[in-house]
């Protein structure tokens, strides 16, 4: 039986502006190799027959893998880069083309929403998806060992695992314009609407100039514009709603806009918002989804925003391993045994 796995990497994820503005980690192509290495590694002793990466520049995930002794056979999917999102979305064509249903993603929000905006262009829904954080502000991606996060990516790939070990993610879906021009793109994390700011802007969010928020996530141990939210009405992965923040004269508190940056916010209102709800959003700003400043909007022009569970199946890594004891698969057969 075959149990194909992609590795996606985005080698620009944790490198950007910010680490100048602010005091994230920057994360070299060092760090980033020896992650997909160790991923690689359990992938590989839970039974993975196949490791899928791309062709990128900096060959951070082909060197990772290029001398390791592993059982698993490794497949470096040519790729000339344009150091952008469409990369990452490339390579999850490239993936599923290649037979791979789980993937591994290094990134940040940013990374795996190219990854679902991938997905859902693409029509797949059967795609379940393992992402560690390599970005800057991760909501999205969990911090967790990339070893563990290899062995359950393999026993998915087996299809040995309960399907009720992974939950679909939610996906803010943007509508902006009207027909016959309608454009769409979506988020995992956060629509934010900013006042005097301007499209493809990098630098943190300047507190006074956000507008409105709705975020599928409003996390109180997070970075960035979830906490925001977070601090006032927490709304988890697992909560089917998501938050609208109104901001303005109201509540006001010190929030971390990104990591060691706090900046002092104001919230008139935080309301709940169910799913299929369009929430509008009116310019003149600018509409940023997790984080990246991707849509102007004119004096007076309208997009909405709604959140559906409609994203990739997201594994829960501690869950899985624990199931897999529980059921008797685990621990893997020795490597001796297995090719005896």
């Amino acid at each position: 039986m075959n149990a194909p796995i992609g590795i996606c990497v985005n080698p620009m994820s944790g490198r950007d502006v910010r680490r100048l503005a602010a005091r994230a980690t920057n994360m070299t192509h060092e760090a980033k190799r020896d992650l997909v290495a160790r991923a690689a590694a359990g992938a590989d002793a839970a039974g993975a027959t196949d490791l899928f990466v791309l062709e990128e520049p900096f060959r951070i995930a082909s060197l990772a893998l290029a001398h390791m002794p592993l059982r698993a056979r490794s497949h470096v999917l040519p790729h000339r880069a344009r150091n952008d999102a469409g990369d990452t979305e490339i390579a999850v064509a490239r993936f599923l083309e290649a037979g791979c249903t789980t993937l591994i993603s290094l990134g940040g929000d940013g990374s795996n929403r190219a990854i679902v905006r991938a997905l859902h262009e693409l029509k797949r829904s059967d795609v379940h998806l393992i992402p560690l954080s390599t970005g800057t502000n991760n909501v999205f991606p969990v911090l967790a060992e990339p070893t563990i996060a290899g062995m359950v990516a393999a026993l998915q790939a087996r299809g040995l695992l309960a399907d009720d070990l992974a939950q679909r993610a939610k996906v803010l879906h943007l509508r902006l314009g009207s027909p016959p021009r309608v454009k769409r793109d979506l988020g995992l994390i956060d629509a934010v609407l900013l006042r005097n700011d301007h499209v493809g802007n990098l630098l943190p969010f300047d507190a006074n100039r956000l507008a409105r928020l709705f975020l599928s996530r409003a996390e109180p141990d997070a970075i960035g514009t979830s906490p925001i939210g977070g601090l006032i009405d927490p709304v988890g992965a697992e909560d089917d709603a998501g938050l609208l923040v109104e901001m303005g004269p109201g509540r006001r508190f010190a929030a971390p806009l990104s990591p060691g940056l706090f900046k002092e916010v104001a919230v008139r209102r935080a309301t709940r918002v169910a799913f299929g709800v369009s929430v509008p959003f009116r310019g003149a700003g600018v509409l940023a989804l997790d984080g990246d400043r991707d849509h102007r909007l004119r004096e007076g022009e309208l997009a909405t925003v709604t959140l559906r569970r409609d994203g990739p199946w997201v594994l829960d890594i501690g869950r899985a391993m624990r199931w897999a004891v529980a059921a008797g698969i685990m621990p893997p057969v020795p490597i001796e045994a297995a090719s005896a």
